[in-house]
């Protein structure tokens, strides 16, 4: 005896009903997720080599938490053209030592700055070897480029507290990344210790100035002092999102940041100065040679 049609089409679709629904769940999840314009993408890239201590770190981890949340950094966003970013927390160390926190997330108000900053919270404390400055600009760079999100401006926040000492040369990574339209901002920890390390070097802002940083209205902000760093990070977070540079001489913001790429290498620039951190570390092997 043969079905009736309408009764073979209800059973087909009582069959297929769970099917139906986990794919409109996922359709859902999908246009939920989907590709925004916003007005920066930002990876923040935050040095977590030994030559921190853990007290230091963790000052640092506070720091960025309580800028994305703060008041000053979420006006910043609203006055965008689309009132939006994307921002990702990166972690890096030595070549092989690159570690994403927290995966690209769009901040457009407080929920999703807070969102952000609990995921940051929430992530385990980490301390590595080595620093490579120029592994994680690549790093930084690789994220940018599976940004799922169309963004106005590119830009690497990247902090440390002493030069490159493994991996490519910092300056040549710095000029292939800069080539391709992203910025790179530094925040070098110059911090105020009982004893320099073998590593320390003076000046380190002049390093990151010279070797590091570049791209359209690139620049860097020294702490000199843990307990600056929560401002000296909101304080860049600002300018960032702002699309400024820190305050001229005369104390008003310099906002004529050119269209088209400057000299990634400025007039001091010295590449055997951006070698130091290498010289270093070639010397320290050789003296624990002869120990």
């Amino acid at each position: 005896m043969h079905q009736p049609a309408v009764c073979r089409f209800a059973v087909v679709r009582t069959a297929f009903g769970p099917i139906l629904l986990a794919l409109a769940i996922l359709l859902h999840a999908a246009s939920a997720t989907r590709a925004e314009e916003v007005d920066l993408a930002l990876v923040l890239a935050v040095d977590v080599s030994y030559s921190m201590d853990e007290d230091e770190q963790r000052l640092q981890r506070l720091g960025y938490i309580n800028a994305i949340t703060s008041p000053q950094v979420l006006q910043a966003i609203a006055a965008g053209l689309t009132g939006k970013i994307a921002l990702a927390y990166v972690e890096w160390g030595g070549t092989i030592s690159q570690h994403t926190l927290v995966d690209w997330q769009v901040i457009s108000d407080r929920a999703s700055a807070e969102q952000f900053a609990s995921d940051l919270a929430r992530a385990s404390q980490q301390r590595v070897f080595r620093t490579s400055i120029s592994g994680g600009l690549f790093y930084s760079a690789n994220m940018l480029n599976r940004l799922p999100h169309t963004a106005l401006r590119k830009v690497i926040d990247i902090s440390g507290d002493g030069p490159n000492n493994q991996g490519a040369p910092v300056h040549s990574a710095r000029d292939e990344i800069v080539a391709t339209g992203v910025s790179i901002n530094g925040l070098p920890l110059m911090l105020k210790r009982a004893t320099s390390g073998w590593y320390d070097i003076e000046n380190l802002d002049a390093y990151y100035t010279q070797c590091v940083i570049g791209g359209p209205g690139s620049f860097v902000i020294p702490v000199r002092d843990i307990t600056a760093f929560a401002e000296a990070v909101r304080m860049k977070l600002v300018l960032e999102i702002a699309g400024l540079t820190p305050p001229a001489a005369d104390g008003a913001p310099d906002t004529n940041i050119p269209a088209a790429l400057p000299p990634v290498r400025n007039a001091a620039f010295d590449p055997d100065f951006c070698l130091i951190g290498e010289r270093l570390w070639l010397e320290r092997m050789r003296d624990r040679e002869w120990d």
